[in-house]
């Protein structure tokens, strides 16, 4: 396939983007009784959040729980006594192929995709946490094969849903503050480990299946505090500050301008250590324009101790406090300041003092992906749309290793053009056994 004709295939995809995402799922599963059966990957942490989230509508049936550790399966499995357990999902999906309906994915950041790929392979929706994948190449091939499965999908951005964000949303594509020339996004965690590395100082406990929990990372000795806590700021286990917080912050502001793929991302931070993400980032994005923005669009994420930036740095009142984590939208007739799950607010304020902002009905992410499943509604947050977020946003964390050094991106051949050896963490290798269809 030539490269113009997937330049061009990418582009009618991306354009298409916000349509896709609106249209009603063409397959729906549940059991002939009306109750979506489901299974469940990891059990524990968010994982038990989503297990009692997902398992609150009143037409879901718990049929399958599986974690690798057998301390927090037993916690699940105490709650639901009827569903079967696993400690491997790749053995849960084959055996009990059609009794279960629907797949939720809430493992670590590097399980996310081959355990969703395994699952819409064999026919089933998948709810699958945020962010989507590890690798850009897999945020891809997850949303392709899902749309060719014409699959029920979920990220699991459950703010995503909330009013606030959903408001804001509405505000943006009003025109309220005009076309946007700038985002600034933040947040104060560090999900980075800028240590010495990590050394191996004992065995794995007895309850915790370590080959199962690295999956499909390169063997290693155990390593203490990897689970269930560090592996967010390890670069082979999950995507930093910025895959974690933001996927969230990012979501509103894409959404809202309906953005499509980068032109380029560049992060400034410490040297690579080949084992930690930084702990502090300033990733900076150019976006090409669409019809919410200026004819090009800039992007900041600041996080570690480079955020939140300062107020009068992005023009705003020099003693206004600004939120820990959240994000400015600089309009060519004002700014929008949207605090991490809180209401938005306009500047001038003087300006907007009358301005009335929309009413939103609430929702439910879970079950608004329990519904579709079942065949009411859609879901607002499918792979069609978290796919293209997750590789803008994992284009960042990839930067992180070339620091102050700008990748130009091509994104419908999925390269960076001006730095091949970049190309290498586009895509990982599978470790031999747990290779999958799509992604090895």
């Amino acid at each position: 396939m030539s490269s113009q004709f997937q330049r061009r295939d990418f582009l009618k995809a991306s354009a298409a983007l916000a349509a896709v995402n609106l249209l009603p799922s063409r397959v729906q599963a549940a059991s002939a009784n009306g109750v979506l059966r489901t299974a469940h990957i990891g059990v524990g942490g968010m994982g038990g959040s989503d297990l009692n989230s997902v398992s609150s509508h009143k037409q879901v049936e718990v049929a399958a729980l599986c974690d690798v550790d057998a301390a927090r399966l037993k916690g699940a499995s105490m709650r639901h006594p009827n569903a079967k357990t696993f400690v491997d999902y790749r053995e849960m999906i084959t055996a009990l192929g059609d009794q279960i309906d629907a797949v939720v994915v809430s493992t670590p950041d590097h399980t996310h995709a081959p355990a969703a790929m395994r699952a819409m392979l064999a026919g089933k929706p998948v709810y699958c946490q945020k962010p989507l994948t590890h690798e850009v190449f897999e945020a891809r091939q997850l949303r392709k094969i899902a749309e060719q499965k014409k699959l029920v999908t979920q990220m699991g951005i459950q703010v995503h849903s909330s009013n606030p964000y959903r408001r804001a949303v509405q505000m943006i594509q009003s025109g309220v503050i005009g076309k946007v020339s700038q985002v600034h996004a933040w947040s104060g965690k560090n999900w980075g480990y800028d240590g010495a590395p990590p050394i191996s100082s004992s065995e794995a406990p007895p309850t915790l299946d370590w080959d199962l929990w690295l999956g499909v990372t390169s063997d290693r000795p155990y390593m203490p505090g990897h689970h269930p806590g560090s592996w967010r700021k390890l670069i082979d286990f999950g995507t930093g500050t910025l895959g974690d917080m933001g996927v969230h912050i990012f979501d509103t502001p894409y959404a809202a301008l309906e953005l499509t793929a980068p032109k380029w991302a560049k992060t400034t931070c410490r040297p690579p250590t080949g084992y930690g993400h930084p702990e502090r980032n300033l990733v900076e994005y150019e976006f090409p324009g669409t019809k919410h923005t200026t004819d090009s669009m800039s992007w900041k994420w600041y996080d570690g101790s480079f955020a939140p930036p300062k107020s009068d740095e992005l023009d705003l009142p020099a003693d206004l406090k600004l939120p820990s984590q959240g994000s400015l939208f600089v309009g060519e007739g004002g700014y929008m300041l949207l605090p991490h799950v809180s209401e938005p607010v306009l500047f001038p304020q003087k300006k907007f003092a009358d301005y009335q902002p929309p009413v939103i009905d609430g929702q439910n992410h879970y079950h608004q992906w329990v519904d579709a499943c079942l065949g009411e509604g859609q879901t607002s947050a499918s792979f069609s749309y978290a796919g293209p977020l997750t590789e803008a946003l994992l284009l960042g964390v990839v930067a992180n290793r070339f620091p102050d050094t700008k990748l130009e991106w091509d994104a419908a051949a999925l390269e960076v053009t001006n730095l091949p050896e970049a190309n290498k963490l586009i895509k990982r290798e599978y470790r031999k056994g747990f290779e999958v269809e799509n992604l090895s």
